[in-house]
């Protein structure tokens, strides 16, 4: 996976127009915003899309194409995901938060940096609101717990700068190697909770499902909002899809998203498990419809 996303990285330093790279860390934000501080993210939507494919509306959306649904690489993700037996659960998950962080805002900063006209492609105007596609919209819980409607540059600003306040918290993602209890030297508490030996808090994996559900929520808006223009005319589309796929199959494989979270994705992760890049043996497979992925092969050549 490192020769994978070392090869992204450097796809997006030459699709980059500032060479900056947002996240944890000194260019990232590091505390949650301060006007308004919002407690969290709302986690209501409204209703996807439904039903069979051929009562869809046409055009179907670009990433349904199997062309465009490829990835940059070939093999088994569900191996990058897997937890290893000698490595205690909450540092896994703690890993696969800053991972994923990582690699998701590398494709945010493309939406977000400004142009030579000083605009940015998503903006008030392109993207009035946090949506993924026009069924399904998300709100931001404001200092008050109101939920409101944001534009998707101001919502997703927002939440990454949530994200970098959860993981830059020593109280919630710890950093002293005192606290750790080693899995191999530590009996089962009968108070126990994922992370408790490696001195995560009892909501470490409530705040770390979350984080999951946010990040979702920006692959989802930007594969309906964003796919074109400017991921699939900076031939990106198959790095977006690489990364996305291997999300999925983390989330799911350490429950960290649920069928229901992943609703405006849904389509693309039947088509996906009908041509074989989830396994049958991975969870993403089982929250697939694959009959209704097939429906999709056939709608599109394999180019």
């Amino acid at each position: 996976m490192s020769s994978l996303l070392s090869g992204i990285n450097a796809r997006f330093r030459g699709a980059g127009r500032t060479g900056r790279s947002p996240g944890p860390g000194p260019e990232g934000p590091s505390q949650p915003p301060s006007a308004p501080p919002p407690p969290g993210p709302a986690t209501t939507a409204s209703s996807s899309i439904d039903g069979p494919v051929s009562s869809w509306p046409r055009p179907l959306p670009a990433w349904l194409n199997r062309a465009s649904a490829k990835h940059i690489v070939k093999g088994n993700f569900m191996t990058l995901s897997a937890r290893p037996k000698t490595v205690e659960p909450g540092e896994w998950i703690a890993h696969q938060v800053v991972e994923h962080y990582r690699v998701l805002w590398n494709f945010v900063r493309v939406i977000h940096e400004k142009d030579d006209d000083g605009k940015t492609i998503c903006n008030r105007t392109t993207c009035p609101k946090m949506s993924a596609g026009k069924n399904h919209s998300y709100t931001w819980l404001n200092k008050n717990h109101e939920a409101v409607e944001l534009p998707a540059y101001e919502y997703i600003t927002l939440m990454q700068r949530w994200i970098a306040g959860k993981v830059d918290d020593i109280n919630v993602f710890p950093t002293d190697p005192a606290g750790v209890s080693y899995a191999a030297e530590s009996a089962p508490a009968e108070d126990d909770w994922v992370g408790r030996r490696s001195g995560f808090p009892k909501e470490f994996l409530g705040i770390c499902r979350t984080i999951f559900l946010q990040m979702f929520r920006v692959y989802a808006h930007l594969f309906w909002d964003h796919f074109i223009e400017p991921f699939y005319h900076l031939n990106l589309e198959k790095s977006l899809n690489s990364c996305f796929s291997h999300f999925i199959l983390t989330a799911t494989t350490l429950d960290l998203l649920k069928l229901e979270d992943i609703e405006p994705m849904k389509p693309l992760i039947d088509l996906w498990a009908a041509d074989g890049t989830f396994p049958p043996e991975s969870k993403a497979y089982t929250y697939a419809d694959v009959e209704q992925g097939k429906e999709l092969m056939e709608l599109s050549p394999a180019a």
